[in-house]
């Protein structure tokens, strides 16, 4: 069973990682709890792959029990490559999955809230030069920008566009809205408002329930 106490050492592997990062050294270890605040705040594809390495030995051990996990959850149109989700060939997923996916993780891991409300927040690094911090954003706006939103998760890449998975409550019923392939960042947010909108209307008619959008 992994405690969010337990201690992760950073490879040189996931170190070499760039995009969004968390900035980890080499040698560097950071609590469980750490690296999953960096992966679900700031995006750290370097932070999925020093945890994959923790939990499976390594990334490709932790892909397939990835797609082992797709596969249980009915996820029909999904197949992954890495970790992180950057661009690889026959790395895909589809709005459908993506929001399976989300369903399963607010359902069976509602701790994942306490990240994805995160804002900013510090860190410290301990490395071999000593303590440092760093301070992690949200790459997800909709926190700011919608009332209702509780989370979840942005992705970008060249081929992918700008996604998002936006969760949001209100009067205790919960909503996922994806967004795919956006060809811009303001746009995901503004279509996900959109559809979390018109399921909240969908929901307030008494013969009608929305719950993935």
């Amino acid at each position: 069973e992994m405690c969010i106490r337990d201690r992760v050492t950073v490879s040189e592997n996931a170190m070499s990682y760039g995009g969004s990062t968390m900035f980890l050294e080499t040698g560097e270890q950071l609590t469980v709890n750490d690296m999953l605040k960096g992966i679900a705040v700031a995006s750290a594809n370097d932070g999925c792959v020093a945890m994959a390495e923790h939990l499976a030995g390594s990334e490709s051990a932790f892909v397939d029990m990835m797609n082992e996990k797709a596969k249980e959850l009915g996820m029909e149109n999904t197949h992954f490559m890495n970790t992180n989700g950057l661009d690889e060939d026959d790395h895909y997923s589809s709005a459908r999955d993506v929001a399976l996916m989300s369903r399963e993780l607010i359902n069976s891991h509602p701790e994942v809230k306490e990240f994805s409300n995160i804002w900013m927040e510090d860190i410290t690094h301990v490395t071999g030069k000593g303590e440092k911090d760093f301070t992690l954003s949200n790459t997800n706006k909709l926190i700011k920008q919608y009332t209702y939103a509780t989370g979840l998760k942005t992705g970008s890449t060249s081929k992918a566009g700008c996604c998002l998975s936006g969760t949001a409550m209100k009067d205790g019923i919960e909503l996922i809205a994806v967004v795919m392939a956006a060809p811009t960042s303001k746009i995901r947010f503004k279509d996900a408002v959109t559809l979390l909108n018109l399921s909240l209307i969908h929901i307030s008619e008494p013969t009608r329930h929305a719950q993935i959008s």
